[in-house]
């Protein structure tokens, strides 16, 4: 079993990366460094997450960013990456995985992309473990381990074979409301704010537009995750969210999904590595 970082001196400690700095991916940053864990997270120069408020991914755009007690940092080059971990901050990188890895040689990869299902590209050789997120992967073929990431009682549940639920697309309750609180795009294209992260709006209100097409809010409430301006849109995908309890205090905390995924993901790295030949061989 992997000792627990926490019991180590942080210099004897090997570095975690976590790919993609969204809401689940901060869940999981803020979990791991709970746990006495280093960090690095990698996203895109313009991260796709919608509550930026609360994911590491926004320091590429601010330079810094508070998430809970911890601090993210734009780190573009690897000497930054090397000293936003010596002061205890998690450095946020936007350029190549690979060379981030082979600088690094982490004792754990988590990709938090949520992309199993149309971009597993991931091989349980890039790190002594591999964690992967939600469902497309497949433990032992993938990564190292599957974390459930589907509302219920098996959320955050560590998976050594097998994969993960298939998402319901259904949002977690919040006073009545689950599929109204989205944001869909109305169309194909642009995206364009009309409203900014925070905003109060009544139902029927435009939020933002794409390729010109309107997209309104269902309900009144307060805008809690919505993605940047420019970024192109396919039909149908999710653009944003709406809280219907107008709290400006769950603007800078991780969710409760985030939290338990997080809290998963831990538990995966404590596992530490697995042999194959002492992995299950029943099928999901």
């Amino acid at each position: 079993m992997t000792p627990d970082p926490a019991e180590q001196p942080a210099s004897l400690v090997s570095v975690v990366v976590v790919r993609g700095g969204g809401d689940l991916g901060s869940g999981v940053v803020v979990a791991l460094r709970r746990a006495g864990w280093p960090v690095v997270v990698q996203d895109l120069p313009r991260p796709t997450a919608l509550r930026l408020t609360v994911a590491f991914a926004s320091a590429a755009l601010s330079g810094r960013v508070q998430v809970g007690e911890f601090t993210g940092v734009h780190a573009p080059t690897l000497d930054a990456v090397h000293q936003s971990l010596q002061c205890g901050d998690v450095p946020v990188w936007t350029g190549d995985l690979t060379e981030l890895l082979a600088q690094l040689s982490p004792h754990a990869l988590v990709d938090a992309r949520l992309r199993g299902l149309s971009d597993a590209d991931l091989t349980p050789v890039v790190a002594p473990v591999v964690v992967a997120l939600g469902p497309g992967w497949r433990a032992g073929e993938h990564c190292t381990y599957v974390i459930e990431t589907q509302r219920g009682p098996d959320l955050g549940r560590v998976l050594d074979h097998g994969t993960a639920q298939l998402h319901t697309g259904i949002p977690g309750d919040v006073q009545g409301l689950t599929n109204e609180r989205l944001l869909r795009s109305p169309t194909a294209g642009v995206l364009r704010r009309r409203k900014e992260i925070g905003d109060l709006v009544e139902a029927g209100d435009v939020v933002a537009t794409v390729d010109g097409q309107p997209v309104v809010a269902a309900i009144s409430g307060m805008i809690r995750g919505l993605r940047l301006d420019g970024l192109w849109i396919e039909q149908g995908r999710k653009v944003g969210d709406v809280d219907p309890r107008r709290d400006r205090t769950l603007l800078d905390v991780p969710s409760d999904k985030a939290e338990r995924v997080g809290a998963g993901v831990v538990e995966a790295l404590r596992r530490g590595p697995v042999d194959p030949s002492d992995r299950h061989t029943a099928k999901p």
